[in-house]
């Protein structure tokens, strides 16, 4: 009989049951007739591929975003009409975006590639009877894996037996401790991964001890393989800004042909010459389109992503800087985001009392305890004089030492006679020390396994087992681990290290949360953030941290990877939006909790360290991998690295992802406006019986340099003080929201209205530089415009002059321009102009100054609530 195609629940089976099942002799092992034929149906032992596209065709994927299309289209018309230098320019802006979303998608391309190194590359086999070393893709069902501490595990094996074996499992499920195994069956049906203790894992390694193991799932058959499936299938998603600024383009393309069609239209009515209204049109549509916009939303994300890296955030993919200003869910780890990632003595507990501290009245009712807490472990200071050793044991010494009991001056006075080293079977620890009051024994070990040789408590007040173990739950279900520590003094007649034991005390240990954690949690609640805790920790400990760093409240329940199990896709999508703490979850669930809350319309972040999180920090709407303690697989899958994996960081990223784009959106505001001007002077002036105000030249002038020099230095404006006390941005809101598609139409109608009236005033008086009067009068009017529009609400007296210097400097360089071209004569001569009389010259700075008066009244209405308040759209 064959291994059986479908799965099986090895972890439920002994192992002879298991060796039955899969037709082979664990002393023997497979004979080669039995590995070739098993080899042919189910395939060689290694992790499939997905057809990678090739760098050519990921750059020229770069080109078939519609603003992108839009773009190649204006520098083509450009160099067609005699315009080679915007064509130029254009096209330069396109291709070095294309080359940074290149960057980013072969970064992406590396995620599975990562996940392939972590794969074994040789096995030790016992095969026909023997013993053999082979190449790791060789692994069958059925074969026979002898394991060593240091060895990377080849394939899921069901342990046949084991001597102290422990493996490293984080890159499959996150927790950094190693965990112990066994060769006992188990009851569960479906425990979380963590839980499966009778395993060893593709991808996990051998920490210590020894032991052997059964082939029981090769490929992509194993835990890290259907990770590897999950990961191929999970589909990137798109920014927020990304999907806005697409239905943006089409629009704006749309509206741009029809706006130079009226024009065309309206000068050949006019009487204008055929060819001059052809290049009129067609340079108003290259200006009506933002081709700095790509730019502007490169350099402003690059800046950020600079920023962040700064503070311990490192941005790999620069949309995702955007991205976080949207963020509506945070998911977060537990271990090492919210917490410090290292145990703690909390207190000890010794009847009812607890103390957070070695007191002197501790001492008298457990004498022997800070001893115990400082002596009885093994841990050491490096050359550096750092504690290294097991986490649990430090955290005991930390206690004692913050006491003033020192380990070197307690081992000068009882030294370490004789062990029982701590054993998974007997779960204690046993020390034995000499002194001058004699020998004594100190224990340390879990409630269950140290109570039963207790016969008192150390200061002789009443003593019952089974009060103490429930005190011992009661810990444990606030999510305490807990520990028993006994001692007793040994003399000649009794000195039996496993009865007679005297109970000093319960600790209660925890990794607590970070000193920032609650306020980062506070901050995301203000703003209208969700954070929810997904961990593979015990429920109770996931829960006491929740609550203690406010992301759960008491009535708040604790949800498992089981209990997800029982629910159906309806009824989870019902209730993810009311649960904020997920235990013991596997990697699958994490991607259908990341799948839910996007069904919802939700923006979700998702954190994650380990393999199992790749898929979800894939299709999560930004993934944020840990750095210190995060593995390659992660961070390739991830949008964002967090050098300190730190959950306060993330909080950072969303304010500076939120300013972000308040800036893009005052950049589109600004540039949108500036070209709405434009159109509303070439528009209405023949309609009111003048000439076309503007040539060619001066429009593009105004499109390359009046717009694009202010609109870049606007990415440098601060923050917004509301900023982080507002709801985030719905996902279907509109990027014109909040009165800014209004603001555009009037402000845009205004300075055109200004233009035309400088140009109505000059023609009138029969001045030869009324056409430089309008083109001086646009320009102006557009960089008080840019001055105006640093903020959605307050005051440019209030926000100060000095508080975007880059601004001012654009400005003063974009002045200093449009007064060479003016007033020098070789640009007179290219750009059609003329120097301007000082009455002319006054008249120029003065109109411009009523879009600022305009603007301010505009934002005092919004600051009283009398304007765009209901304006989503």
């Amino acid at each position: 009989m064959e291994p059986n195609a479908k799965p099986t629940p090895w972890h439920t089976l002994d192992t002879e049951t298991v060796a039955q099942r899969l037709t082979v002799d664990p002393a023997t092992g497979l004979d080669e007739a039995q590995v070739s034929r098993r080899r042919a149906r189910t395939g060689e032992n290694r992790i499939t591929e997905r057809r990678r596209r090739g760098p050519l065709r990921m750059l020229l994927d770069q080109f078939l975003d519609f603003m992108i299309l839009v773009l190649i289209a204006a520098a083509l018309v450009s160099g067609i009409v005699g315009e080679p230098q915007d064509a130029i320019a254009i096209l330069v802006i396109v291709l070095l975006n294309a080359i940074v979303g290149l960057v980013q998608e072969y970064r992406a391309e590396r995620a599975v590639a990562a996940l392939l190194l972590l794969a074994a590359p040789e096995a030790r086999v016992k095969r026909s009877g023997s013993t053999s070393v082979v190449p790791a893709h060789e692994l069958v069902p059925g074969d026979i894996v002898m394991l060593d501490a240091g060895n990377a595990v080849p394939a899921d094996l069901r342990l046949l037996e084991v001597q102290a074996l422990a493996a490293d499992e984080s890159t499959l499920t996150g927790e950094s401790q190693a965990v112990e195994k066994t060769v006992e069956a188990l009851t569960e049906s479906a425990p979380p991964l963590g839980d499966k203790h009778n395993f060893a894992f593709k991808g996990s390694v051998i920490t210590h001890g020894r032991g052997a193991g059964i082939v029981v799932a090769t490929g992509d058959d194993t835990e890290l393989g259907q990770i590897a499936g999950l990961l191929r299938a999970a589909e990137g998603v798109k920014t927020p800004l990304q999907k806005r600024l697409a239905q943006f383009g089409q629009r704006l393309a749309l509206a741009i042909l029809a706006i130079c069609a009226v024009i065309f239209l309206a000068g050949m009515l006019r009487g204008e010459p055929a060819i001059l209204m052809f290049l009129t049109a067609v340079s108003l549509a290259v200006a009506a389109i933002p081709e700095a916009l790509p730019a502007v939303i490169t350099v402003s994300l690059a800046l950020g992503a600079r920023k962040l890296s700064r503070r311990q955030a490192l941005v790999r993919r620069l949309p995702a800087v955007e991205t976080l200003g949207s963020v509506t869910y945070i998911c977060a780890d537990k271990t090492g985001t919210l917490t410090q990632n290292r145990m703690q003595a909390e207190f000890v507990q010794v009847g009812e009392t607890r103390f957070t501290e070695l007191t002197p009245d501790l001492a008298d009712r457990a004498p022997w305890l800070a001893h115990a807490m400082a002596l009885s472990n093994d841990v050491e200071r490096d050359a550096e004089g750092r504690v290294v050793g097991d986490p649990t044991e430090i955290a005991l010494l930390e206690f004692a030492e913050v006491s003033g009991f020192t380990k070197a001056a307690l081992e000068r006075a009882y030294p370490r006679l004789r062990e029982l080293p701590f054993d998974s079977a007997v779960k204690r620890m046993t020390t034995v020390h000499g002194g001058a009051q004699g020998e004594v024994a100190l224990v340390k070990g879990a409630p269950e396994a140290v109570l039963p040789d207790c016969g008192a408590w150390a200061d002789d007040t009443a003593f019952s087992r089974d009060a103490v173990l429930t005190q011992a739950e009661v810990l444990a279900a606030e999510g305490y681990r807990v520990l028993a520590i006994a001692s007793k003094v040994l003399t000649g007649a009794d000195d039996d290290l496993n009865q007679g034991l005297v109970l000093l005390a319960l600790v209660a240990l925890m990794d607590p949360p970070r000193e920032e954690a609650a306020q980062a949690v506070a901050d995301c609640r203000a703003a209208g953030i969700t954070p929810v805790m997904i961990t593979g920790d015990h429920p109770g400990t996931a829960l006491a941290i929740a609550r203690r760093t406010g992301i759960a409240e008491t009535a708040d329940v604790v949800i498992t990877g089981p209990e997800l199990l029982e629910l159906d896709p309806a009824a989870f999508a019902t209730r993810v939006e009311s649960l904020r703490v997920y235990a013991r979850v596997d990697p699958a669930q994490k991607l259908d909790i990341v799948e839910a809350l996007q069904s919802r319309g939700e923006y979700v972040a998702m954190t994650g360290d380990g393999v199992n999180d790749a898929p979800a920090l894939k299709r999560a709407d930004i993934g944020v991998a840990m750095g210190l303690k995060g593995t390659d697989v992660a961070r390739e899958a991830a949008d964002m690295v967090l050098l300190d994996d730190n959950f306060a960081t993330i909080v950072r990223a969303v304010r500076e992802g939120r300013r972000i784009f308040d800036n893009i959106r005052k950049f589109i505001k600004y540039t949108m406006t500036s070209n709405a001007g434009e159109i509303w002077t070439l528009l209405l002036a023949p309609f009111l019986g003048l000439p076309i105000p503007l040539l060619p030249i001066h429009i593009l002038w105004i499109n390359l340099v009046t717009d694009g020099l202010p609109g870049l230095a606007l990415t440098a404006e601060p923050q917004e003080r509301d900023l982080m006390n507002r709801a985030p941005r719905p996902s279907r809101e509109s990027i014109f929201a909040h009165g800014m598609w209004q603001h555009m139409v009037w402000v845009g109608l205004l300075i055109g209205a200004l233009s035309i009236l400088s140009q109505a005033w000059a023609y009138a008086r029969g001045s030869e530089n009324w056409q430089t009067v309008v083109f001086t009068v646009l320009t102006l009017s557009q960089l008080v415009h840019a001055l105006a529009i640093r903020s959605e609400r307050d005051s440019l007296f209030v926000q100060g002059l000095l508080s975007n210097r880059p601004l001012l400097a654009a400005i003063g360089l974009t002045l200093a321009l449009q007064a060479a071209v003016i007033y020098v004569p070789v640009f007179q001569g290219i750009f059609k102009t003329a120097p301007l009389s000082a009455e002319e010259l006054v008249v120029c700075l003065l109109l411009p100054l009523v879009v600022l008066v305009a603007v301010e009244a505009e934002k005092w209405l919004v600051r009283r609530g009398l304007l765009y308040r209901n304006a989503v759209e």
